[in-house]
Parts: structure tokens; C-alpha cells; sequence
């Protein structure tokens, strides 16, 4: 068993997020593992872009309000201990909503040969506001 020390909090790259994020990395691989943990912190009306895993990714609310969205329109609202699974390959955002900050574990196996995370373009104000009236929020 190992304790990992607290990490410094991060500000995430602009190029990846829209609005004010950050970061505490909690856990990024041994050498015998692959899994990746942070907890990620939304400030109002901030958010990912687009992007997917290629082992899929969990998301595990631990305070705010949030919303994942999925391209074919899908949208759910997370709320502390919501979680919320998102398969390898589904292009997807979150973050907080237009009016409410949200922070969550980020959970995702690294392993594989490529880039665990693929990035893609910013969600527009236009499909942020069409998660918020298709999650009721």
C-alpha cells in the first residue's frame, strides 16, 4: 500500500475547456496500473469540449450542479453522489451548469495504445444551452 500525497490544484488548458476549470490530479498510474483520477472543479457556464475515451470514463459528482451531454442530444443533470458512465469511443462534454459550479472525480483507464482522452472542438453557447432546456435545468 502507498498514500499518495495532495496534489496542487491546476488550471486546465484553455485549448481542452471552456471557462474557468481546475484540477487536483489524484491519480495517474504505478507502472502496474493504468487508472487516472482527478477531481475537477466547474465554475458557472464552464466546461469540457467535446471529447471521448477510449476505455470510456466515470463521472462521480461530489458537489454542484452539473450536466454530461452526449452528441445525439442526450443530457443528464449530475447532483452530489450522482454518477454517471460514459462507454469507450461516446463523444461527450461536462461541467457546470449556466448558473451553478459542479466538481467531480474524473475516472478513466489510460491503458490501451493510444491516447486515453481525444479531444475534440469547443461545445458552442448554442448546444450548451440546448443541454441546459433538454435537462430541465
Amino acid at each position: 500500500m502507498d498514500k499518495n500525497p495532495a496534489t496542487a490544484t491546476v488550471k486546465t488548458p484553455a485549448a481542452s475547456f471552456t471557462g474557468d476549470v481546475w484540477m487536483n490530479p489524484v491519480f495517474n498510474g504505478d507502472g502496474t496500473s493504468r487508472l487516472v483520477v482527478g477531481l475537477v472543479r466547474f465554475t458557472p457556464g464552464a466546461r469540457t469540449n467535446w471529447h471521448s475515451h477510449a476505455n470510456g470514463q466515470l463521472l462521480v459528482c461530489t458537489d454542484g450542479i452539473g450536466l454530461v451531454g452526449t452528441r445525439d442530444g442526450k443530457t443528464v443533470v449530475l447532483r452530489p453522489g450522482d454518477s454517471v458512465w460514459t462507454p469507450a469511443g461516446e463523444e461527450h462534454f461536462h461541467g457546470g451548469t449556466s448558473e451553478n459550479m459542479m466538481c467531480h472525480y474524473a475516472i478513466l483507464d489510460a491503458s490501451g495504445d493510444g491516447e486515453a482522452t481525444t479531444w475534440l472542438e469547443p461545445v458552442t453557447d448554442e448546444q450548451y444551452s440546448i443541454a441546459h432546456r433538454t435537462a430541465g435545468v
